[in-house]
């Protein structure tokens, strides 16, 4: 006989299936993709075309910038007060100074020895070193996120544009490879609010390439099916036409949401323009524009669904897998096996069978994944994160960043997450993580040498850390959290797929919650059956009762 914890998880399933997504909040009005319609997109009363400002020629992207803030007077100092600027974070929860400045991670690993490369996606222009000029407002870089297209910043050239055509800087001199230069004056006349494309030219890309750190953001977002993303399809495909900002909203250049400051529960109704009581939420989650109260249908089971949200993040039943639109995710990231070298001593490059590189001298053995379902666990908002100066054991794996959280924290929901695996170097004598230098083109660059050792001692000078001169690889793992490609409600997560036994459930042997299908009781179970069995004892006597009374009254007819 089944359970009745089975019987209960068959009827939730029942009741919740085709539940369909809350209403969806108005959607931003949709941008231009080319600079030769400039003004249409947003009905705009300025057409930056004519400013007399903007005609150029310009030598430097600083010079866009100067004419920039010669209008927007108080932009910069806004830009420079962010941490898109400053790429530092002190965490309130912990004390950490995080931020892609010092943070470590298991991807390419660190920034500092490498910023010529890394700082392409910084929004300013040229931060080579730590003499960078902080309070300059000059070296703000307007275009990188209000460019309509036309304009990118190469690495190795420590977020510089190019003016003139020249030899790509990232390779060694005499390479034959070429950088066209950028029509500075073009791009400025044609700027717009920002585009997904432009947050995604960083955001897409961190990690070395296309969807490889985050797995939930890549380039198909940029034309989303509506399978793919409800908020960021366009509304000619039946999505609601979202960019990156309509939910990420900026004030003064602040923008709402961050990894490494999160919001993992939001138990408050929607957040209402004008609307003072809620100052202070965040408004990139889920709740700010749906509540936590979401699901209106079906009637029968709006209370129960709604109930979930106590337990669970919106995310957990709306994305029911990441890396969906078609754009591999790196999965894992073995650097102990770079190096590498053919016997005339070139680099090595294996692509598989879709032609995703699965090996590269310069950064080792990859294992790629799509339609990855997530993995889940209680998190309460709150990311502990080991950083360069800690000791570490290198007998256990090591927990980059760890989501905290439990069962018994308020704060805390199931959230899916993307679990990445990594090999990385550490000091076997220090026992601490090191930064390799990589990508500018000198001696001492691993990925031309290929010298471990000239290598991780660079990037020790570099981060002010100590370097026995020996060095090891440790295993580690880092969580990023999964919060886009939001599905649309017939696709989202079906109740059987949590509701059933624990090695077919997604939530495994999760602690902390009661899911009927996977646990049961066994007082529970005797309970439900005598239930059961009341209930049915009820109705055969109601049609004994039925029966007899029907006789009596036939004949006393």
């Amino acid at each position: 006989m089944r359970s009745l914890s089975v019987t209960l998880g068959v009827a939730v399933w029942m009741a919740s299936v085709c539940v369909p997504v809350a209403s969806q909040p108005q959607a931003a009005q949709p941008t231009s993709s080319s600079p030769a319609a400039p003004g249409v997109w947003n009905k705009s009363t300025a057409d930056h075309s004519k400013f007399k400002e903007l005609q150029g020629p310009f030598a430097s992207g600083s010079e866009v910038t100067k004419a920039c803030l010669s209008c927007h007077t108080e932009a910069g100092k806004q830009v420079m007060g962010t941490r898109h600027w400053t790429w530092e974070y002190t965490n309130p929860d912990t004390g950490q100074t995080l931020g892609k400045k010092t943070m470590l991670n298991s991807f390419c690993i660190g920034d500092r020895s490498n910023e010529a490369f890394c700082q392409s996606c910084h929004i300013g222009y040229g931060w080579k070193d730590s003499k960078f000029d902080f309070h300059d407002e000059t070296k703000v870089d307007c275009l990188a996120c209000h460019n309509t297209g036309g304009y990118k910043k190469p690495p190795g050239m420590a977020g510089e544009v190019p003016t003139t055509r020249m030899e790509r800087p990232d390779l060694p001199a005499g390479s034959g490879q070429f950088l066209d230069p950028v029509d500075l004056a073009n791009v400025a006349q044609h700027v717009s609010r920002t585009r997904s494309a432009n947050c995604g030219t960083c955001h897409y890309n961190g990690g070395g390439g296309d969807g490889v750190k985050h797995g939930d953001l890549d380039s198909s977002l940029n034309k989303a099916e509506k399978s793919l993303d409800v908020h960021m399809a366009a509304k000619d495909k039946g999505g609601a036409g979202f960019t990156c900002s309509t939910c990420h909203q900026s004030d003064g250049h602040q923008l709402a949401g961050s990894r490494i400051s999160m919001t993992a529960s939001d138990p408050h109704g929607p957040i209402m323009r004008g609307d003072t009581v809620h100052a202070g939420r965040n408004a990139a989650t889920c709740q700010s524009c749906h509540g936590d109260k979401p699901h209106k249908q079906p009637a029968l089971a709006v209370g129960l669904l709604n109930n979930h949200t106590s337990k669970l993040a919106c995310q957990s039943c709306h994305i029911p897998a990441f890396a969906r639109g078609g754009v591999s995710t790196k999965m894992a990231w073995d650097w102990s096996a770079a190096g590498k070298l053919t016997s005339e001593g070139k680099p090595i490059q294996t692509k598989d069978e879709h032609g995703h590189v699965v090996y590269d001298s310069r950064k080792g053995a990859f294992t790629l994944g799509q339609n990855v379902v997530p993995e889940y666990l209680w998190f309460n908002g709150q990311v502990r994160y080991t950083t360069q100066d800690m000791k570490i054991d290198p007998a256990q794996v090591l927990k980059i960043n760890e989501f905290l959280g439990s069962p018994d924290d308020p704060k805390a929901r199931i959230w899916p997450v993307k679990r990445f695996h990594s090999t990385q170097p550490y000091d076997t004598v220090n026992r601490q993580l090191l930064v390799p230098h990589t990508a500018t083109p000198d001696d001492s660059a691993f990925w031309f040498n290929f010298d471990w050792d000239k290598a991780l001692q660079a990037g020790a000078t570099a981060t002010g850390q100590p370097y026995s001169g020996q060095h090891g690889f440790v295993k580690s793992e880092m969580l990023w959290p999964i919060t886009h490609m939001v599905a649309p409600a017939k696709d989202a997560v079906a109740c059987a797929s949590c509701h059933s036994a624990s090695d077919k459930s997604r939530l495994g042997t999760l602690p902390g919650v009661y899911l009927p299908g996977r646990d049961h009781n066994p007082w529970l179970d005797r309970l439900g059956w005598l239930a059961v069995g009341g209930a049915l004892l009820g109705v055969l006597v109601h049609a004994t009762a039925r029966l007899v009374t029907r006789r009596r009254n036939t004949g006393a007819h």
